[in-house]
C-alpha cells in the first residue's frame, strides 16, 4: 500500500467524478497488468491529477469524450500522488519512451500505446477542445458500443474545476 501524498477525504471527489462516469479505478500493479495485458481489447487508462489547471478540464473532458458511440473495452483509473507504484509500473513498463505526465490519457491495445495525450497537449484546452480529441481518438481506435452511462445519468453530474494547491499534503 503507498504512502499518499494528499489527504484522501480531500482528493476523494477527482475519483468519484470519473467512477460516475464508469471509470474502474485501479490500485496496484497487478491489476494495471491483468486490464494491459488482455488480448485484443482497448484500455483507457486516465492518471488523474490534483493539478486543477490541467485536470480541472481533463476530468469532464474525458468523461464527456465517454458519451460517445464508440468507446474503449476498459477504461481505468489511477490518481497520481496516491497510487504511486502502480503508476510509476505503467510508467517504467509501458510508457518509457514517454516524459512522466499528470494528467495523462493513453489508449492501449495488447499493451502497446495507441495513443497518448499528455499534459502538455492537456494544458490550455477547454473540457469541450480535449472532449473532441478524444472522441477522435475512440472513433479511430475503439469498437465497444457506448456511451459508458445512459445520457440521462450524464446531465445530472456535476464537475469541479479548482485549484489543488488548497488540498492538504500528508
Amino acid at each position: 500500500m503507498d504512502y499518499p501524498t494528499y489527504n484522501p477525504e480531500q482528493v476523494q471527489y477527482m475519483r468519484d467524478e470519473l467512477t460516475a462516469v464508469g471509470f474502474k479505478e485501479v490500485f496496484t500493479i497487478d491489476e494495471v497488468d491483468q486490464y494491459l495485458n488482455k488480448s485484443d481489447e482497448t484500455v483507457l487508462i486516465f492518471i488523474n491529477s490534483v493539478c486543477g489547471c490541467s485536470a480541472g478540464c481533463a476530468r469532464p473532458g474525458v468523461s464527456a469524450a465517454l458519451q460517445n458511440t464508440k468507446i474503449p473495452d476498459n477504461i481505468i483509473t489511477l490518481l497520481a500522488g496516491q497510487e504511486k507504484t502502480a503508476i510509476e509500473h505503467i510508467r517504467n513498463q509501458y510508457l518509457s519512451d514517454y516524459q512522466p505526465s499528470s494528467p495523462n490519457i493513453i489508449l492501449f491495445k495488447n499493451g502497446k500505446v495507441l495513443k497518448n495525450l499528455e499534459r502538455i497537449q492537456i494544458q490550455g484546452l477547454t473540457a469541450d477542445m480535449l472532449s473532441n480529441q478524444v472522441v477522435e481518438m475512440f472513433n479511430m481506435y475503439c469498437n465497444k458500443q457506448g456511451p459508458s452511462i445512459p445520457a440521462q445519468d450524464y446531465n445530472k453530474l456535476n464537475f469541479t474545476i479548482n485549484c489543488g494547491s488548497s488540498i492538504d499534503m500528508l
